[in-house]
């Protein structure tokens, strides 16, 4: 999905794998974080960690009528406070979006895929 807006300028059709980019980098400079994975990750019995150019398997965005809403996919350390780490990956990523594509987030949304041993 493409988030489509205008300004005075004219419109701008800004792309998922920009939003996954965004998105991703914001959420992977979080204390506790070690990266972004795949939604169906846990389907196949395999979590693996995205690189920075796969991010648009690990970040989906839509439009509903509260406005945008973004999901993560991340795998987390182990020994760290959940509720924190994802409450600031929540602000970090909503911000960071805000400010780049100055369009109003309505929700980011996270789910942890997996929990390792940070190395």
């Amino acid at each position: 999905m493409n988030i489509n807006t205008k300004n005075e300028y004219g419109s701008i059709d800004i792309s998922m794998e920009t939003i996954a980019t965004v998105a991703g980098r914001a959420a992977t400079e979080c204390y506790g974080v070690i990266g972004l994975t795949s939604k169906t990750s846990l389907e196949h019995y395999v979590v693996e960690l995205l690189k920075i150019e796969d991010y648009i398997k690990g970040v989906y965005a839509r439009k509903n009528k509260k406005g945008y809403e973004v999901d993560l996919y991340l795998v987390c350390a182990n020994g760290v406070k959940l509720p924190e780490i994802l409450s600031e990956v929540q602000k970090k990523v909503k911000y960071d979006l805000e400010r780049t594509f100055e369009i109003k987030f309505a929700a980011v949304n996270v789910y942890v895929q997996d929990i390792r041993e940070n190395q």
